[in-house]
């Protein structure tokens, strides 16, 4: 299993309710991005390493590794509003450069910082759920709302597929690299295209094995997955309808 999916069954919340852990999730993640506060955004990033690391039980210095991947994407993908080349200083920062200034205005700044604050709250609220919740729990709470089958079926076999493209693809770069495909920069763009057509090949051969797998089991159209029945808990959900109630008042009153 991959590091997200052998987490979440580590975790102290893995028994709550899914439907619980879902509705926090998607009224979390809907007040972050239609308020764009930065102090609500940074009391759900606060909110969501408590209940994830410290309640859940989930490692601090792993959490925090995973969430430098969307740091280093969004300060990449914001650098346009963050840094710009002209011969005009502006009023938020001015570096000299000849007879140029890199330089960025206060509200690119501002609009930067939201951005980032935004993005980083609305990803630890599906780390948190990520990191708590089992695919089969998804499954089976997206069922409850009648979401198409079709769709959950997607989704479960979309699922099942990245752990076999992982494996895959970690077994044919182990091969590659015993026999020093990545020596250089040419050899190792030669190796790693070389290796998309193996993956795509075996992906499609695994594709057809398990096909015939599942009919061998009884496969006519529909999978079905074992769920653990849970109970809602009415203090679970008065604590979220609290917290909410506390975000919308951060989120209104602050910046």
């Amino acid at each position: 299993m991959i590091a997200i999916d052998a987490l979440c069954y580590q975790s102290r919340l893995r028994n709550i309710h899914p439907g619980e852990k879902m509705l926090y999730t998607v009224v979390t993640l809907s007040i972050c991005i239609i308020s764009r506060s930065i102090l609500g955004a940074l009391f759900v990033l606060g909110s969501n390493y408590i209940l994830t690391v410290v309640i859940g039980r989930i490692g601090g210095a792993r959490y925090l590794k995973m969430m430098m991947a969307p740091v280093v994407f969004l300060l990449l993908s914001t650098a346009a509003l963050l840094v710009n080349v002209s011969r005009q200083p502006l009023d938020g920062y001015a570096i000299t450069l000849g007879s140029f200034y890199l330089t960025g205005s206060k509200e690119s700044l501002f609009l930067a910082v939201q951005l980032i604050v935004t993005s980083l709250a609305s990803v630890s609220c599906l780390y948190f759920l990520s990191l708590s919740t089992p695919m089969t729990d998804m499954i089976y709470i997206l069922e409850k709302i009648y979401c198409p089958r079709l769709l959950t079926e997607l989704m479960l076999l979309i699922y099942r597929f990245i752990f076999l493209l992982i494996e895959i693809a970690s077994a044919i770069y182990i091969s590659q690299n015993s026999r020093l495909g990545y020596r250089n920069l040419k050899r190792g763009i030669s190796s790693f295209g070389q290796m998309g057509s193996a993956l795509f090949i075996q992906s499609l051969k695994k594709s057809r094995h398990i096909y015939a797998a599942m009919e061998a089991r009884g496969y006519h159209g529909e999978i079905r997955v074992l769920y653990e029945e849970k109970s809602i808990r009415l203090k679970e959900v008065g604590a979220i309808i609290i917290y909410e109630s506390i975000l919308i008042l951060i989120a209104k009153g602050g910046i």
